[in-house]
């Protein structure tokens, strides 16, 4: 006789198991939580659907069948299966609502977050993506706080209890109107700028890269026509032939929004890293893992 798979139910299936695990009807209706005669009942049912003897019983003793011992394996397999199937389950229910909280400094933030957030929305529409465009100095002080699940920023010294994982380790290039000498040159010398008026950055973006640069470089920064907080200015100003300005790769869409040519600076080259920042020990969400994947996944497609 053929047996219908669709008359096999899972009760029966784990009722199966648990005499066979338990070697008792009596333990196995104690660990099912469910009384000893419908045990014995879901058993018979098996059976008769089978067409089976699955035990053999004596006054002593209860043993599987020879068919018995058969069957234990593909029965594990399946609730196994199915045990998987849900948890997966749960585990993508999980992510269809959550939040992720990042911190990045103002260039970073405008510059590559964008589209890593419109590629996480499109997987994974129902979590919100919260950004805190900040000061750099700030993008630490969030994350040692909890207040984030991770930064994102140029290098910066860290106290115990953060660590640091490296994201991207970009060359400086100087931007530059489309119709400057300098623009028809496929790299520029630092030396070349030696006449140039020079817009730079306020604070540690300037200062470290002057402090990497040998004395008359340097002092090209620290006596640059203008001095200004943000990238935006700089690139505006230069748009209007104020002066040179220096940059990373990732402003190239900016570059082209103020219609700017950017150039690898070199000799020497001078390479600048930005980190990812998390609190150790902090337990990630299974949405900021997500994120983060995505977000490593369109830095690898970058072409910088």
């Amino acid at each position: 006789m053929k047996i219908n798979s669709k008359n096999i139910t899972l009760r029966q299936l784990r009722a199966f198991l648990a005499v066979a695990d338990s070697g008792s009807f009596t333990q196995a209706a104690d660990d099912l939580h469910i009384s000893q005669s419908t045990l014995s009942g879901l058993i018979k049912e098996l059976e008769k659907v089978l067409a089976v003897k699955l035990f053999d019983r004596t006054t002593r003793q209860l043993s599987l069948s020879a068919i018995g011992v058969q069957l234990y394996p593909l029965a594990s397999r399946v609730l196994h299966d199915l045990e998987a199937m849900t948890n997966e389950l749960n585990h993508l229910k999980a992510l269809e609502k959550g939040v992720v909280r990042i911190a990045a400094s103002q260039q970073l933030a405008a510059a590559i977050l964008p589209q890593v957030m419109a590629d996480f929305e499109a997987l994974y529409p129902n979590i919100d993506v919260l950004i805190e465009d900040c000061a750099v100095e700030d993008v630490i002080g969030l994350v040692g706080a909890g207040v984030v699940d991770f930064g994102i920023g140029p290098a910066r010294d860290v106290g115990q209890g953060i660590m640091r994982e490296l994201l991207l380790n970009l060359p400086f290039y100087v931007a530059m109107p489309q119709t400057h000498p300098l623009a028809a040159k496929t790299q520029v010398a630092w030396s070349d700028l030696r006449h140039e008026k020079l817009i730079v950055l306020t604070g540690s973006f300037s200062d470290m890269l002057a402090a990497e640069l040998p004395d008359e470089m340097a002092a090209m920064i620290k006596n640059a026509a203008h001095r200004v907080n943000f990238m935006t200015t700089a690139f505006a100003m230069a748009s209007k032939n104020l002066g040179l300005t220096f940059c990373l790769p990732y402003s190239q869409a900016r570059i082209k929004q103020n219609g700017l040519q950017m150039r690898p600076l070199i000799n020497p080259q001078i390479s600048r890293s930005s980190y990812l920042y998390r609190q150790s020990g902090r337990v990630q969400t299974d949405a900021a893992r997500r994120f983060y994947g995505v977000l490593c996944e369109q830095l690898s497609k970058a072409q910088w």
